[in-house]
């Protein structure tokens, strides 16, 4: 009598492994990076998916679209200072960023509202908008990878690199 639970338990096994493994092969884990300037610290939480041998700019990531800048969940940036991303004062606190990539150019969003699904965007809750240096990189980048880097005693970039594009905003900490 065991014998058909083992197979019924063996089947569905079998069935679902192909389902899962492909699921496995395009998740983007969450990630995070940190830096601290003039003794405040400044992270960014997101989810880094990967190329898998897609388009990705122009494709995977359309331009002329609001973009969530990683996967799953809205990026969240959390900063106990307040800052000046590209002329834009942000006070502390949390803030969700998203982007807006064009061929040419992209934009960074920094928006009031964090937490929220990749797919719910609300540009009412834009906290302010700047524009972003780009640049090609000269080999590929498989994962999202978002830097942040000091440069000097009181300013920081921000940099988001995937597949052979860097996008990147200087910052300031003002206090």
């Amino acid at each position: 009598m065991a014998k058909p639970a083992i197979s019924l338990a063996a089947g569905l096994i079998a069935l679902g492994l192909p389902v899962f493994l492909f699921a496995q092969r395009y998740t983007s884990p969450s990630t995070d990076t940190s830096i601290t300037i003039a003794g405040k610290k400044i992270h960014v939480s997101y989810y880094a998916p990967s190329m898998h041998g897609r388009k990705i700019m122009g494709g995977l990531v359309p331009y002329n679209e609001v973009w969530c800048t990683g996967a799953n969940y809205a990026t969240q940036i959390d900063t106990e200072a307040d800052l000046d991303m590209g002329g834009l004062k942000m006070p502390k606190g949390s803030y969700s960023i998203w982007s807006l990539p064009t061929a040419k150019e992209w934009t960074l969003i920094i928006n009031k509202q964090i937490g929220q699904f990749h797919l719910d965007y609300n540009a009412r809750q834009d906290f302010g908008r700047v524009k972003m240096n780009v640049k090609t990189l000269p080999s590929p980048v498989e994962t999202f990878t978002i830097k942040l880097a000091q440069n000097g005693d009181k300013n920081g970039t921000l940099s988001l690199l995937w597949e052979n594009t860097e996008a990147s905003e200087p910052f300031t900490v003002l206090r």
